[in-house]
Formats: C-alpha cells, sequence, structure tokens
C-alpha cells in the first residue's frame, strides 16, 4: 500500500505536469516518457536553494538562472542575474542557444516547483542535459535564504553552522538585516556545498 501511495504522489503530479507541457510540433522528442518518469523519480533535476546561494556569492561564472514565470512577474522581483524564459516560449528558436549548450549549469525557477519543473521536463525529452530545477522554487527560497529561521538553542552545532551560512548568503544577496532572526555564533569551519562538476569550457565560437 505505501509504495502505491508513493507512486501515486510521483504518477499525478508528472501527469498534471505533462498535460500544461506546451506542444511541441517543431523539434522530435529524444526520451520516451517510461525515460522522463524515471528521471523524474531520482530528483537529480533539482539543485538545493544553499547550492544557489553559495555560486551567487561566490559570482561563479557557470551559472545561469532562468525564470520561466512571466513577464510581469519577473519585473516585480527576480534573482540575481537572472533572464526571463516565460515557460510559454521555452520552445521557441531564439531561446535554444541558452538551454541546450554545455558551458553554464542553467537552473530554471518559478514560484513553486512545477513551472520550472515542466521546463526541465521539455528541455530533457529535447536531450538537453545541462538543465536543473531550483528545488522549491522562489518561495522555498525565501524560506530557506532570504529568511532561514534560528535553530533552537539545543541543536547540534551543524544547525547553527547552516543557520549561520544561510544568513550570511541572504543578508549578501539583499535579505533584510532587521528582520533576520540571531544565532549563536559557532567557531568551526562550514560544512561544504556539494557543487556539480563544471562542464569543459568550449572553445573558439562566435
Amino acid at each position: 500500500m505505501k509504495a502505491r501511495l508513493i507512486l501515486a504522489a510521483v504518477l499525478i503530479p508528472l501527469g498534471l505536469i505533462i498535460a500544461a507541457v506546451p506542444e511541441n510540433t517543431t523539434k522530435p522528442y529524444k526520451l520516451t516518457a517510461e525515460q522522463l518518469l524515471e528521471e523524474v523519480q531520482s530528483g537529480t533535476q533539482f539543485i538545493h536553494p544553499d547550492q544557489v546561494a553559495d555560486m551567487l556569492v561566490s559570482k561563479d561564472p557557470s551559472l545561469q538562472l532562468i525564470d520561466v514565470r512571466n513577464a510581469d512577474e519577473f519585473e516585480k522581483f527576480s534573482l540575481p542575474n537572472a533572464i526571463n524564459i516565460p515557460l510559454t516560449d521555452i520552445l521557441n528558436p531564439e531561446w535554444e542557444g541558452y538551454i541546450n549548450q554545455d558551458v553554464k549549469l542553467n537552473v530554471f525557477y518559478s514560484n513553486g516547483s512545477n513551472d520550472a519543473n515542466e521546463a526541465w521536463m521539455i528541455t530533457r525529452q529535447l536531450g538537453f542535459k545541462n538543465n536543473y530545477v531550483l528545488q522549491g522554487g522562489l518561495n522555498y527560497w525565501a524560506e530557506t535564504i532570504m529568511n532561514p529561521e534560528a535553530p533552537e538553542n539545543t541543536s547540534p552545532n551543524e544547525e547553527f553552522l547552516k543557520y549561520n551560512l544561510r544568513k550570511g548568503a541572504g543578508l549578501a544577496l539583499g535579505g533584510d538585516a532587521e528582520n533576520t532572526q540571531s544565532a549563536p555564533a559557532v567557531s568551526a569551519p562550514a560544512p561544504p556545498i556539494q557543487k556539480r562538476p563544471k562542464k569543459k569550457t568550449v572553445q573558439g565560437g562566435c
């Protein structure tokens, strides 16, 4: 019974995402529905906000944030240096140079995860491999990076280290210092964030 519930929890959102995907009439898909389902279940498309925040703070040139919300939402708020490719335009040939390349690590994001997952699914079906999804979207980003919750006093040091790292990243990225809770300083070094291997730089080009 538990296995069925888990499978339903994956298949129902997947079906809703597939139903909302723009119709592709110009490019052949390279992954079958079964192959895509296997990748969705693995969750390897997600990148945690901690890793994105670390890359932004360190000004990692390999990161490219792609906001798939509509232009109005993008104008009101967006993550630093993000570009706007609305989900409805994801199949537009003018954007292929951004989403089909092996130099930048593309991270799709939206308010939650659904629209960004749709963008990832479309590009993944087309065979593009260097695209990922910001886990939880902007909602989770605000919760974990811009306004992290201070751990309890009895929490292990690792929780304080994680909190201090997130608080520092949030402040560096424009967070509100007055609304950020304080936590005791911890002298131990912060745990390293696991980064995905960088792609090789393309030689030459135009």
